[in-house]
Formats: C-alpha cells, sequence, structure tokens
C-alpha cells in the first residue's frame, strides 16, 4: 500500500456537489497533511437548471479549490456513465488536465460525448474494470460490482494507512440486473471483514421501506403487456438504462415485433452498449425511417423524452411535429421510467397532447414498468450488516434522504454518523470523525458557450427581467447637464398603460425629465449622478402604476 506523505494519517471527505441535492456530484478524498493533502476525485456530474436560471443549459460544481490544488490532484474516477455523475467531465478536465480512470462502457460514452461536443482535444481515459485494483497516489482503489440502472457501476473501496473508505456510487440490490454483473454482496462482505473504517454512502430512497423490485420484474410486466397489445406500442426510458432497452427488445422480439429507434441519445447508447456485448442476441434495432413500412400490430417504437423535454422525440411525435412518426387512436405509449422532480409539468403535457390524439399511457402508477436504481432502507440494512461501517456520510441526496439516511445508520449502530453539506471537509478517521473546514464552493453554469460564474453570465438579471421587463432611457444633454432633446424610451415586458390609459412611456418619460431638472444645476454636470437620478424615477414610476421593479438602465450622452 502506498506509503502516508511526512507520516500524516489524516482521511478527509470534501463534496464540491451531491450532498443536499440530487445530482452535480462531486467528491475529493484528501490525504496527507492539512497543507499538502494528495487529492483524488470521485465523480465529476451536471445537474439540469430549473426556471430560477432561464437560458441555462446545464449546471456544474465550481471548481476554484481543485483549480487552486491542481498539482496535488492525483486522479479522477468515474464510479458510472450518469450525466449527474461524468457529465461535467467535458466541461471541467480542460481546466484540470488529471488522470482519468473508467470502466469500458463509461470510457465509450465519454469518448462518444467528445466526438459530438467537437472539443478540441480528446479526455484521456485509463480504462479499469470491475474487481480491478490499482493505486493512485497515496490511494489504493479497489473498483466494486454493484447494480444500477446503467451498465458496470461501481463502489470504490478506497484504502490508505488511514483505513478504508467505501464510497458507494449509485446502487441498489439486484441479483437479476438484465445486463452485466449483479452486485457483488460477497465482496462487500469480505471487504467489511477486512475492515471499513467509513461508509460514504447514496442516500436517494433512504425515506423508503423495503426492497426495490428488479429489473426482471420490470421486463416480465413489459413482455406481458405487449404480447397482449393489438396496436402500435411506444416506450420511453432513460437512454442510459440499458437493461431496460435490452428488456423492451426482448419484449417486442417475444411479441413478434421490430424496434424502431428515435432519438439521437437512444442511438449512442445504443452503438455503446452494442460494441461492448450488451445487446447481444437481439434482432437488429431499425431506425426511424422503417416506422412507415412496417405493420401497425408490429413495431414498437424506443423513444427518448421520458422527462418531457421538448425536442426529445416523445414530446415532438405527441405534439404532432415529428416528419417520421405519428401515432393515432388506440395505440400504447410506456413511460418506463421516473418523473424527476421539476419535470412534472412538460411530463403532463407530453401525456395530455397523447390524450387529446386518443393514445393510452401506461405509467409506473399503472404497472411495473420500472423500478428505481436506489436502495431502499431494506437494501441499505443489507450493505450495513455486511460492511460494517465505524463512520457514515450519508452523501446523493437532498438534506430529507441525508436526514432519513442518517436516522438509519444510527439505528443500525454505527458510532459516528456525520451530516455533511457541499463545502465541507470531513475527517473520516474512527473516533475522530467530524467536520473539521470549509472549502471554497459553489456552482458555474453553461450559457451557450460560455461556462462561468452565475453573476457573470447575467443569468440573474435575464430572471428578473422574466418577472418585471425592462426599461431603457436615452438621454442627450449638454456640457451643463441640460436636457437636449426628449428622453429616448424603450419598454419591454411593461404593460402598455396605466389604469387610467395613460401610456406607460410618456409615464416614465415624465418622471425622468422631472427627476433631472430636480438636480441644482451646479451637480447636473455630473453624467452619472445624471444617469442614477433618471433611473431610479423611472424605476420608481413604474413601481408605482404596476407594482414590480422592473429593470432600468440610463445611458447618457453629452454633446
Amino acid at each position: 500500500m502506498p506509503r502516508a506523505k511526512n507520516g500524516t494519517h489524516d482521511l478527509v471527505f470534501l463534496p464540491l456537489g451531491g450532498v443536499g441535492e440530487i445530482g452535480m456530484n462531486l467528491g475529493l478524498y484528501g490525504f496527507g497533511p492539512e497543507n499538502d493533502r494528495s487529492w483524488l476525485i470521485v465523480d465529476c456530474g451536471v445537474t439540469f437548471a430549473g426556471p430560477e436560471l432561464p437560458g441555462i443549459d446545464v449546471v456544474v460544481p465550481d471548481i476554484k479549490f481543485l483549480e487552486d490544488e491542481v498539482d496535488n490532484i492525483v486522479g479522477m474516477v468515474i464510479t458510472h456513465a450518469h450525466e449527474d455523475h461524468y457529465g461535467a467531465v467535458i466541461h471541467l478536465w480542460p481546466f484540470l488536465k488529471v488522470p482519468i480512470y473508467a470502466t469500458p462502457f463509461t470510457a465509450g460514452l465519454l469518448a462518444a460525448k467528445v466526438d459530438s461536443e467537437s472539443l478540441e482535444e480528446d479526455i484521456p481515459v485509463t480504462v479499469v474494470r470491475q474487481g480491478d485494483r490499482i493505486d493512485i497516489g497515496p490511494f489504493d482503489v479497489e473498483f466494486v460490482a454493484m447494480a444500477h440502472s446503467i451498465p458496470e457501476p461501481c463502489a470504490l473501496a478506497i484504502r490508505t494507512v488511514a483505513g478504508m473508505v467505501l464510497h458507494t456510487g449509485d446502487w441498489k440490490v439486484d441479483l437479476t440486473p438484465g445486463v452485466g454483473d449483479p452486485i457483488d454482496l460477497k465482496r462487500l462482505e469480505e471487504l467489511g471483514r477486512e475492515g471499513v473504517m467509513a461508509l460514504v454512502c447514496d442516500s436517494t430512497n433512504a425515506v423508503r421501506d423495503g426492497v426495490s423490485p428488479s429489473e426482471a420484474d420490470v421486463a416480465a410486466e413489459l413482455k406481458q403487456i405487449m404480447a397482449s397489445s393489438k396496436k402500435r406500442i411506444a416506450v420511453t426510458t432513460f437512454a442510459s438504462n440499458v437493461a431496460r432497452i435490452r428488456a423492451i427488445a426482448e419484449a417486442a422480439q417475444h411479441a413478434g415485433r421490430d424496434v424502431v429507434v428515435v432519438g439521437r441519445s437512444m442511438h449512442r447508447m445504443i452503438d455503446v452498449a452494442s460494441e461492448l456485448g450488451y445487446l447481444d442476441g437481439l434482432k437488429a434495432f431499425h431506425d426511424e425511417e422503417a416506422y412507415g413500412y412496417l405493420p401497425r400490430e408490429k413495431v414498437v417504437l424506443l423513444c427518448t423524452g421520458s422527462q418531457g423535454e421538448s425536442r426529445a422525440a416523445l414530446a415532438r411525435i405527441a405534439a404532432g411535429d415529428h416528419r417520421n412518426i405519428a401515432l393515432s387512436n388506440g395505440d400504447l405509449v410506456i413511460f418506463s421510467s421516473r418523473t424527476i422532480p421539476g419535470n412534472e409539468k412538460a411530463v403532463i403535457e407530453v401525456m395530455n397532447n397523447l390524450a387529446d390524439a386518443d393514445v393510452d399511457v401506461i405509467t409506473d402508477g399503472d404497472a411495473l414498468v420500472h423500478v428505481s436504481g436506489h436502495p431502499r432502507r431494506g437494501e441499505l440494512e443489507q450493505v450495513y450488516q455486511r460492511v460494517q461501517p465505524k463512520v457514515v456520510v450519508p452523501v446523493h441526496g437532498e438534506p430529507m434522504h441525508l436526514a432519513a439516511h442518517a436516522r438509519f445508520a444510527k439505528s443500525q449502530g454505527v458510532g459516528e454518523v456525520i451530516r455533511a453539506k457541499d463545502g465541507d471537509v470531513v475527517r473520516l478517521n474512527a473516533g475522530s470523525a467530524g467536520v473539521i473546514d470549509e472549502a471554497p464552493h459553489g456552482i458555474l453554469v453553461k450559457d451557450g458557450t460560455i461556462l462561468d460564474d452565475p453573476e457573470v453570465t447575467g443569468v440573474r438579471e435575464r430572471r428578473k427581467l422574466s418577472f418585471a421587463g425592462s426599461a431603457v432611457v436615452a438621454l442627450v444633454v449638454n456640457r451643463a447637464g441640460d436636457l437636449l432633446d426628449d428622453p429616448q424610451i424603450a419598454l419591454a415586458g411593461l404593460p402598455d398603460t396605466d389604469d387610467d390609459g395613460e401610456p406607460m412611456e410618456d409615464i416614465v418619460e415624465k418622471a425622468v425629465v422631472g427627476a433631472v431638472t430636480s438636480i441644482p444645476k451646479a451637480r447636473r454636470k455630473d453624467k452619472d449622478l445624471i444617469a442614477e437620478a433618471a433611473r431610479r424615477a423611472a424605476r420608481a414610476a413604474v413601481l408605482d402604476v404596476w407594482g414590480k421593479k422592473t429593470l432600468c438602465k440610463v445611458l447618457v450622452t453629452r454633446l
């Protein structure tokens, strides 16, 4: 095992994302003296912007801390290829350029993403396999096979001379996962006997009792539904769930149907999975051009768009806007997915469009057409009994999930349960575990081609515009500060008139002229003073009439 630097044995965990939220996972493990730690990055994910960040494509963790420590970063390990765990690599790796370690499936998807984004340089990846054990700086890292809703998910057994931490990544207990290896409970038990000092563990379903059904149960349900249907069937699911794709294809084959694939991300996933043998033995998938000549009772559409994304295949089909695909009365759409919080309105809109066309819909509320990839309390208990950690840090969850997981860990007899949040530096050493420091953290937003702090991109201002519009005032003054012409007013997103019918532009103009002319002549030579007086007056006038604080800009030209 690699030796500690300078004899210092503190092992710390520092999340820069993914703790207190679902998504944007980026965790750091540090080992060595406080002022000279080696850092191992675990995962590098995105989250998707909500209405509070209008116009933003994705959100990634702020890596200022990592940029300051770049010479001490020994590598980046990706536990699996979900966007919230690897999607930020293409955005952030160019700033770090550290070695990356990932399994073949994750490496294949990352290469496809790099190619589709036309990045200026490739991102080199060292390919590892489930079960491998390698040294990365002072960390001895073992890739333990887990089960999740994507191929090749790994927990990481990270050994140092201070002790072992087990970082679970996303997982569930599934002995029949559909593709790939099942969770390696035997190896987890062996690690427990070796001695797991700390467990950093997925909390997403810690609020739920029992055990999640298996992917095999979903496969059986899909087979039964397809066998009994007489018209077209469309199934939408997460493109990354290769086991579900295989189950859909097998159910279609059993029912004598061909599968037509619609959606770029679905094609990309199928290409990578096929190259690695995960879809061996299935009939060939068809492109969407085949849809027109396949008999209605002999086709299954496999579509992107399970989250109601407006540009995805299913939304366009439901709205009647797809150039090659249409559904009609009596056809069936299966949502083999769950709706991610925040996407409910978009998904309901798609379902309503389908209902308007008299298309039948089945969701996981109607039949077992989806299962979670995260552990309920019954599954957590199975792993806790095998691993028997001395310290637990709940991660991957919102506060309610983390709190439920913390209570569960204590009920299992764990002596030290640490409630952390993004930016906390957590000492994992048994007997002295706890939050010992705080590091810089936050978010960066991808706004078109720009990646930066939200304040720099103007997204905060853009949000204000969406609520209260804008007023732009242009003034022309002489050297004495006297107005040489009427103000030019440009309003956007404001009412045209007040309740009495007076134009809003006239109201703003009167307020601005009054404010400028009320400035004492001796002070009117100050352009900045004129601009601020006009801005305040315009804003106050709009507030008085409309009750909203519009965004105001004033341009002053002196002749």
